[in-house]
């Protein structure tokens, strides 16, 4: 069975999306299936997985709100390896027509049920906010994996998540997990971006990946080209973190799944 990653943070700009497009493209390269699926209207995930937001003929919009099973809405990334739920502006519209329907918070959690076993991962790439969309992930997701970049309003917004996940762990989700926190954009001639990331590790010990993102000009090129770095430039200090960063966290899945399956 699946485990199903919401990829978040409310703050923007720290990476959300370029880890998704990424981790999904280097998961493949470890022989995992991979699902992406495009939760944010800007559709950046779709196009950064060489899928055209603007000639779809259905997208997530469509299945969230019942208009077409989730199989008919996905596409396959031929460069990455992986399958894609993409999305456009059209999402917008869901946002607000969620709030009318049945079950509105369980939308993703129950169109991912017939996908589910198809897949080793699943991965959501969140909007920059809380919103209906992003609780629809919260609730659908088995753990939370959250791209920080080490600076101080990145805390901030860390604080903001850890909120919003205590309040999903005690309502629609509580089996709702951290993954872990993933340092991007990292530069370590820059002393702020040391301590914060003391600060998190202190914090949150074993949760922080050893990974870090590197600040690296390839991965702010290879979306251009609706390329994930590994196929863009394969040797690139971008594309060699998120293949590490793939290792790491199948490690730590495989190493969880021994121990549940040590304790039955």
């Amino acid at each position: 069975m699946s485990k199903i990653i919401a990829i978040a943070n409310q703050k923007g700009g720290v990476g959300k999306t370029t880890t998704a497009v990424n981790l999904a493209a280097s998961l493949v390269a470890t022989k995992r299936r991979v699902l992406l699926i495009d939760l944010d209207p800007q559709g950046n995930a779709t196009m950064g997985s060489g899928v055209d937001k603007h000639d779809l003929e259905r997208s997530l919009y469509d299945v969230l709100t019942g208009r077409c099973r989730t199989a008919e809405a996905m596409q396959h990334s031929e460069e990455g390896g992986f399958d894609v739920l993409p999305s456009n502006g059209d999402l917008t519209a869901a946002e607000v027509e969620l709030m009318e329907l049945p079950r509105r918070e369980q939308r993703l959690r129950e169109a991912l049920a017939e996908v589910r076993p198809d897949y080793d991962y699943i991965l959501i790439d969140c909007p920059p906010s809380l919103n209906m969309l992003t609780v629809n992930a919260l609730v659908a997701a088995h753990s939370v994996l959250i791209p920080m970049q080490c600076e101080y309003y990145a805390l901030e917004g860390l604080s903001a998540l850890m909120q919003t996940i205590e309040s999903i762990q005690s309502g629609p989700n509580t089996a709702l997990q951290i993954e872990g926190l993933v340092r991007t954009m990292y530069d370590p001639r820059n002393s702020l971006t040391v301590d914060v990331s003391n600060q998190l590790t202190e914090h949150f010990g074993d949760r922080v990946y050893s990974t870090v993102i590197p600040r690296n000009v390839r991965l702010a090129e290879a979306p251009s080209f609706g390329l994930p770095a590994l196929k863009y430039d394969k040797t690139s200090r971008g594309a060699m973190a998120y293949l590490a960063l793939a290792g790491e966290m199948n490690r730590r899945t495989n190493a969880a799944q021994k121990t549940a399956a040590a304790s039955v």
